[in-house]
């Protein structure tokens, strides 16, 4: 059976994603957690989790604090993340701490089945939130197409700056009066790295600087 540990705040929510995982083939819920410090304290180094099923935001120790621990003391556990918050800080800051996969918590039953067995299996999991092979370029150091880094070096400087900071917790507005800019630039210059890099969201641009090696998280 592979394991699964839930760590998440609301006790409503979940012990009705129990049940819910309870009823798949193969799965079976370790224990359940109210955070990520007590996530550790029930935790057994002799019998660890293949999956934590994690959420972001919760009191004590946080999504953020619970996913960078794991990552650094047991990096073969798995971390979906399963929240409210879709929004690309939090994605990008997620990933920077080893999380794998991405949910949110108003997903099919059906998907969270499929998501947990991709995740266990391929050791990610992805939806329209993360593109699958940018995601796994980041973590497993996948080596990209040549034509790729070209791409990175024929960015305008000005763009190269915009991108650097779209790694930041800085908004759109606020990069734009960091540049000194108007925010219809600012605009102007994502939707032109969209083009160029072929992706559609910050989160996909993020992970192009990563792997071009242009900024680290």
């Amino acid at each position: 059976m592979k394991k699964i540990v839930l760590v998440d705040d609301h006790i409503l929510l979940r012990n009705g994603l129990a049940g819910i995982i309870a009823g798949f083939d193969n799965f079976t819920v370790m224990f359940e957690a109210n955070n990520g410090h007590h996530f550790i304290e029930q935790l057994d180094p002799n019998n660890l989790p293949d999956i934590v099923l994690l959420d972001v935001t919760m009191p004590v120790m946080n999504g953020f604090e619970t996913a960078e621990w794991i990552f650094c003391n047991h990096p073969n556990i798995k971390v979906m993340v399963l929240s409210m918050l879709n929004d690309e800080r939090t994605i990008i800051k997620m990933l920077k701490f080893g999380a794998m996969g991405y949910m949110t918590k108003d997903t099919d039953p059906r998907e969270l089945n499929r998501a947990l067995n991709e995740l266990y299996n391929k050791g990610i999991y992805f939806n329209q939130l993360l593109s699958y092979n940018l995601v796994r370029s980041v973590r497993n150091g996948v080596e990209e197409p040549n034509d790729e880094y070209q791409i990175f070096l024929n960015l305008p400087e000005r763009e190269k700056e915009f991108l650097k900071l779209l790694a930041t917790d800085l908004t759109l507005k606020e990069i734009a009066a960091k540049m000194n800019l108007s925010p219809r630039t600012i605009d102007g210059y994502r939707d032109n790295l969209f083009e160029k890099v072929k992706v559609n969201n910050r989160v996909g641009l993020v992970l192009f600087a990563l792997r071009n090696n242009f900024i680290q998280l």
